[in-house]
């Protein structure tokens, strides 16, 4: 099936189109036939396989980068008021797009998975766009992150469902409608949009209240946030809600979590019958994450045995403990977590890989505002790894606060046990880590912003 293209989105320019969530949408739209056109800070990988797909993409931004004849501009929450792209649009009367909006638009006609919660959203939704895919039914997808290429994030598919992520930092997961919904967990973050626990909770119900009357919630069972958002929802009519997680009474129950070294093996308990498969991504969260993927496809009508056995496809996403390389007996393995929960869940996660392994960890702060709020649980988190680096906070979208840098968490890491060492120059990361690796040794890249850049440095340093 191929759903029509809304008259705004015949050729959409998309102002920082090399984004996780912008580029999929405008790969979706180039592959429904829109004439797409963008521009980004820098050349990228990303961008080239937009190219691909015939998109126009300017390097830098520039008034003259839009088209006069542009159907509409396309922006993200992290697009400043003052960028000329911007401002050239409204000297032409071009009507400004949110990505949400647009991503919005793209599920109309079918039936959509709007995957949710503070963290693990990007991997639940690659698991349920894989395993999907492996079953022939063909999905349409948008991920934060890409599967195993450049551009991969994001698909125009033959079939009826749509599987995507709901950003709740910003709020615009209030756009969607989906018709099967996954809340992971919900936890205090994005300190610039939400003031309290109390917000987060507030903002999640009014995500539950968009799903279309007969649709399915997929919650987890034992977080407490998400517990939380199921108590209040609880009886909203023409909501079914279906909770899983290792507790008795969870509607899908998980029975059993067993390491294999970088993969795990899963058993649950759904509807009286016991089902086992295979994760092939190490750790509890991850194992977490597969069952809530079946539990939305189950939702959708889909045979669990089924689902189960092509989960075992999922291999893994880009930087969700992704393996970059080996040298010198020594892993380097990319991890996007930077949120305390997520950190902690991926250094537990490879601890139990490792075995008597030591974890050396090159940490990057993302954002001076959640440095200020969660700075000292990130340096408790890193007191998990057996030696850690820091680096200065990546800024993103944020001006810097007076007074907050990276060392609230290398204060915290230590005061917690951790050994800590501040390195202000990225560049002389790799050799550090030289200095400090050994063989048997695993390192781990963490962070959301550029960090990622640092392993094949590393490894590159590691064979020298």
């Amino acid at each position: 099936m191929k759903p029509g293209l809304p008259t705004a989105m015949e050729r959409p320019h998309f102002i920082g189109i090399g984004g996780a969530g912008m580029s999929g949408i405008a790969k979706i739209l180039a592959q429904r036939g829109a004439q797409v056109a963008g521009s980004d800070s820098r050349d990228s990988e990303t961008a080239e396989a937009l190219r691909a797909h015939g998109a126009t993409v300017h390097i830098g931004h520039a008034a003259g980068h839009l088209a006069d004849d542009s159907t509409s501009v396309v922006v993200s929450s992290a697009i400043r008021a003052d960028n000329p792209e911007l401002a050239r649009a409204a000297e032409l009367g071009i009507p400004v797009v949110h990505r949400s909006d647009a991503l919005a638009g793209l599920m109309d006609g079918l039936r959509p998975i709007a995957v949710a919660g503070t963290h693990g959203k990007t991997t639940t939704t690659s698991m349920l766009a894989v395993s999907l895919s492996a079953l022939g039914l063909d999905p349409s997808y948008a991920i934060g992150g890409d599967l195993d290429a450049p551009g991969s994030n994001a698909h125009h598919g033959e079939g009826d469902i749509f599987v995507a992520e709901a950003d709740e930092s910003d709020r615009t997961f209030h756009k969607y409608s989906p018709q099967v919904a996954i809340i992971l967990n919900a936890e205090l973050d994005h300190h610039a949009n939400y003031a309290s626990i109390e917000e987060i909770y507030e903002s999640f119900e009014t995500f539950v209240g968009k799903i279309v009357p007969g649709g399915t919630l997929v919650v987890a069972h034992g977080q407490e946030g998400a517990a939380e958002i199921a108590r209040r929802v609880a009886g909203q009519e023409g909501l079914t809600v279906v909770t899983y997680g290792e507790e008795e009474d969870a509607d899908i129950r998980i029975t059993k979590i067993t390491p294999r070294g970088l993969t795990s093996e899963v058993t649950v308990v759904l509807g009286g019958r016991m089902l086992t498969f295979t994760v092939s991504v190490p750790g509890r969260h991850y194992a977490h994450n597969a069952v809530a993927a079946l539990a939305a496809g189950v939702a959708l009508g889909i045979p669990a045995h089924n689902l189960a056995s092509a989960l075992g496809k999922y291999t893994g996403v880009k930087r969700r403990l992704q393996l970059k390389g080996e040298a010198a007996g020594v892993q380097v393995i990319d991890s996007y977590a930077h949120h305390p929960t997520e950190m902690t869940a991926d250094l537990e996660a490879i601890r139990g890989a490792a075995g008597d392994s030591r974890i050396l960890v090159v940490f990057q702060p993302h954002l001076f505002s959640r440095t200020q709020e969660l700075g000292k649980e990130m340096g408790q988190a890193l007191a998990l790894a057996d030696a850690s680096v820091v680096l200065d906070i990546y800024p993103a979208r944020e001006d810097p606060i007076p007074g907050i840098t990276s060392e609230l968490i290398i204060a915290a890491a230590r005061s917690a046990g951790a050994d800590v060492t501040a390195e202000h120059d990225k560049a002389a990361v790799a050799d550090v880590i030289a200095g400090m690796a050994k063989p048997g040794d695993l390192v781990l890249t963490m962070g959301a912003g550029d960090v990622t850049d640092l392993g094949p440095a590393i490894l590159a340093r590691l064979s020298s």
